[in-house]
């Protein structure tokens, strides 16, 4: 029997193929993988920064009018218009020396208003909303007939904004007592 050894371009051939799958395998195993959740994780730091500049604008609102808005428009205008959030930003507190500026900066180190309206990562507006409660009181003579029917309707009592790409809440709209709480807190 005679044994014919292979060219040595063969195993050349080989070897390169073999280097080329290594690197395939490296990238789509590790490296990718690693980037994706390097920019997941920017998302969700990002967009609750936002939402947490959402969540001070509306003290700000509620401090002003003694309700909530469920209206980003409004909300922009107001911060970027009134006087009272200008101080706010601009403020130091007599007692500590302490900034009180309720606001954070984005991951950039900058605050535009415009950019927190929406979710970084798909560029929706986050979904705000208030409560609305309606009390009814009905006023009776002493005979039982009915004089009056008094409909109280109430709202922005409490407010919610929530992500559209579900990386959290603040707020809730049955409970007082999670009332500014996020969900990441």
């Amino acid at each position: 029997m005679s044994h014919k050894s292979e060219p040595w371009y063969i195993h050349a051939i080989l070897y390169a193929i073999i280097a080329v799958l290594v690197f395939v395998l490296i990238k789509v195993a590790y490296l990718d993988p690693k980037a994706i959740l390097e920019q997941e994780q920017f998302y969700k730091k990002e967009s609750r920064l936002r939402m947490s500049n959402l969540r001070s604008a509306e003290r700000l609102w509620h401090e002003k009018y003694n309700r909530y808005t469920d209206s980003i428009d409004s909300l922009m205008a107001f911060l970027k218009n009134d006087p009272s959030v200008k101080e706010a930003i601009e403020g130091v507190d007599s007692i500590t020396g302490r900034p009180t500026n309720p606001f954070l900066n984005l991951s950039d180190g900058n605050l535009v208003w415009d950019s927190i309206t929406h979710s970084p990562k798909s560029g929706k507006p986050y979904l705000l909303q208030v409560d609305t409660s309606v009390s009814v009181d009905t006023v009776i003579d002493r005979r039982g007939r009915i004089i009056n029917i008094d409909t109280i309707r109430i709202i922005g009592q409490r407010y919610y904004i929530e992500c559209p790409d579900g990386y959290g809440t603040i707020g809730d709209l049955r409970s007082d007592a999670l009332q500014n709480t996020a969900s990441w807190e």
